[in-house]
């Protein structure tokens, strides 16, 4: 399936965090988090917005891929990857999340990914995915029965929720216990916060 996201959204404004933010930030400052991003072709709103709100807020953020080196945006802008996905450790986090783009699709939707992602829901860590991503936490079990959302340009989302039986809520940002998913890089600012929001508010 051929994914185009477009990068119309690139630009997007930033947003200044309140007093409460930052406060429950604060306190939770030692909270390390890890972005999954494809090697090649990931949303680069999507991945430096949500790391920009993270980071922010005092997060530590790690950028995990398929390989190590320098991983490629749509738009041709590049990050270094911290750590490949065959040598990540899923349970050192406190968090994990899946950033989308067209990458997504050809290089995060494997039995790995799976794997990683069931591993920390089932240690209680705090999950989600953002833009085509939703799909492969459906694809892995792990959204049957709950509410999540998702991209839907290609208007294929409800279709492949139903099938995994998930319930759709269109909605920019969902949270459904502790998974949240958001529907593509206007959201990506919405996601980076109800991330620091939840982890905000665990212990």
């Amino acid at each position: 399936m051929n994914i185009k996201i477009s990068l119309a959204c690139l630009l997007i404004p930033l947003t200044v965090f309140s007093s409460q933010d930052f406060s429950i930030a604060l306190k939770n400052h030692k909270k390390n988090i890890a972005l999954i991003i494809a090697y090649k072709d990931y949303h680069p709103v999507e991945y430096a917005e949500t790391k920009r709100v993270l980071e922010q807020a005092g997060f530590s953020v790690t950028t995990v891929s398929t390989q190590s080196g320098y991983a490629r945006a749509l738009d041709n802008s590049r990050t270094f990857v911290d750590k490949a996905l065959n040598k990540f450790k899923p349970l050192k986090f406190d968090g994990i999340f899946l950033i989308g783009g067209p990458g997504a699709h050809t290089q995060l939707d494997t039995g790995l990914v799976y794997k990683i992602m069931n591993k920390a829901y089932k240690a209680g860590k705090i999950i989600g995915a953002i833009c085509y991503s939703p799909r492969i936490l459906a694809k892995a079990g792990l959204l049957t029965h709950k509410h999540a959302t998702g991209w839907d340009n290609d208007k294929q989302l409800e279709t492949i929720f139903k099938k995994y039986a998930v319930h759709y809520d269109k909605k920019p940002v969902v949270i459904d216990n502790t998974i949240i998913t958001a529907d593509g890089p206007s959201s990506a600012t919405a996601f980076g916060k109800a991330i620091v929001g939840l982890l905000g508010h665990k212990k």
